[in-house]
């Protein structure tokens, strides 16, 4: 009995501990990232702060552990970046972002390891480090360029955020394959990198399956509450990642593949389960980010610090540069976008789990290895990501943006409606603007619903004039969009 006691004693301490980190992180994000300091960074030092040699003294070393519920909060990033990214970006900027997925994630890696090599490391480890941090980071981009509302030219922003979240397959299987060639080199031949292209296949034929499958099932379960569809779409997720790994594919491509399909879909309560799926993203990146600080030991950082700063800025200077480079000019890229892409190469989540990997496996010199890591996860984080907003202006990249208005209207189905509301801003150039709303000529079935003028609501009335600036929500048939497009302009995003 006192044994129990002490031990939800400790428990109570741990949350508490837990709670203020993860509490503090979300209080301050919106200060952190004014400064133009990506927010993940903030997780990343609390983890620290909070470590078995911070002030918070927790002492996390369990490495299985680690991996296994970093693999969750990948899943959980990854099916949220999967669910709001439209398969019409994706169809623009697959081959781009294909390609930078594989062939930029080999060339990276390549890169890293010679330059690890000729800093002193051993082949193996030199190998390990470039294939750990090949790949941009799913968690890290999102954060940065959706939660800190930069809004980026679509040929550029969706190659970018459709890149990070299908080039961790190719990471893992990078590192997957030097660990088996540090633990047998006798036994390792170079006919099993022809398994990267098969597992990528199965990943992503067994990823369309599951989101077909699913979308299907969505569409007639019916919960006995609305709670319980969020619980419906990780279960598919997570089938997804397990059916996919089962087979010998890649599971994280599968799990994106599957949201893809999944977001794509007119799903009962849309709305609701896009808002939960981006809160357990944050909850998770968050999570990924504290578990990091919380596995280093500061004491043993600067054995590493020359290596580790030198590899993360060749990493951000010349490797991530040159590999975009190689990708994007036989596709005739501009220039500026070729010089952008290739600068945001931010790294986080997957390095964290990655780095893990070798630990686990007893790879010598693993320890080593995840420290260095932990250099270039800082500085790419820090240095690309705190210069996103000027890199922007420089190069011209940003795209005009709408003003959100100040209040959603939304309407959640468990069926499919016929008809649609939507929300368009009132600008200038909108043949209804200045408008009163008896004087515009609507098809038969429209109607003006809601009009939001900066922190008031306005009733549509005949006589209410639309002005400059207002946020309008309209009733109308989906074949009726293209004519209330022409009177109202593009609809928003909100």
């Amino acid at each position: 009995m006192l044994l129990a006691v002490v031990e939800m004693q400790d428990t109570a301490i741990f949350l508490v501990m837990l709670g203020f980190l993860i509490g503090l992180s979300a209080i301050f994000s919106r200060h952190i990232d004014r400064l133009g300091v990506p927010v993940v960074l903030l997780f990343l030092v609390l983890g620290i702060l909070g470590g078995s040699e911070g002030i918070g003294g927790i002492a996390f070393d369990d490495y299985s552990f680690a991996v296994r519920v970093g693999t969750i909060y990948l899943v959980l990033i990854l099916v949220d970046g999967g669910m709001t990214t439209s398969l019409a970006a994706v169809r623009r900027v697959l081959l781009p972002a294909g390609i930078l997925a594989t062939i930029g994630v080999a060339l990276t890696a390549a890169l890293l390891a010679l330059f690890g090599r000729l800093v002193g490391l051993p082949w193996i480890e030199a190998m390990l480090l470039g294939a750990i941090v090949s790949s941009t980071d799913a968690a890290a981009v999102l954060a940065v360029l959706r939660g800190g509302n930069l809004h980026l030219k679509p040929e550029v922003g969706d190659t970018l955020e459709v890149e990070s979240c299908m080039n961790d397959p190719m990471a893992v299987i990078l590192t997957v394959t030097v660990i088996e060639l540090a633990l047998a080199p006798g036994e390792w031949h170079w006919t099993r990198l022809v398994a990267i292209p098969v597992q990528l296949a199965i990943g992503g034929a067994t990823g369309v399956g599951l989101g077909l499958a699913g979308k299907w099932g969505v569409e007639r379960v019916r919960p006995a509450t609305i709670g319980l569809y969020p619980a419906v779409t990780l279960a598919i997720a997570f089938l997804s990642f397990g059916i996919a790994t089962v087979l010998g594919g890649s599971g994280l491509l599968s799990v994106y593949v599957t949201a893809l399909v999944l977001g794509s879909a007119a799903l009962p309560y849309r709305a609701g389960l896009k808002r939960v799926h981006d809160a357990l993203a944050w909850l998770s990146q968050i999570g990924l980010f504290l578990m990091l600080g919380l596995l280093v030991f500061p004491s043993s950082l600067p054995a590493v610090a020359g290596v580790g700063l030198g590899a993360a800025l060749f990493l951000a200077f010349v490797a991530r540069p040159l590999a975009v480079a190689a990708c994007l000019l036989p596709l005739r890229f501009p220039p500026r976008q070729i010089g952008y892409i290739g600068w945001i190469g931010l790294r986080g989540a997957v390095p964290i789990i990655l780095g893990v990997f070798p630990v686990l496996a007893g790879v010598p010199g693993a320890e080593r290895v995840f420290n260095i890591v932990f250099f270039i996860v800082v500085v790419s984080t820090l240095l690309p990501g705190a210069t996103i907003r000027r890199m922007t202006q420089w190069l011209d990249l940003a795209r005009p943006e709408m003003p959100t208005p100040s209040a959603v209207l939304e309407i959640n189905s468990a069926h499919r409606l016929t008809n649609e509301i939507a929300s368009f801003f009132i600008d200038s150039s909108a043949a209804v603007c200045g408008a009163s709303l008896s004087q515009i000529n609507l098809p038969p079935a429209s109607a003006v619903m809601l009009i939001v003028r900066g922190q008031q609501l306005v009733a549509a009335r005949g006589a209410t004039v639309l002005n400059q600036g207002d946020h309008v929500y309209v009733f109308f048939r989906p074949e009726d969009q293209p004519f209330i497009e022409l009177l109202f302009g593009r609809r928003e995003s909100v």
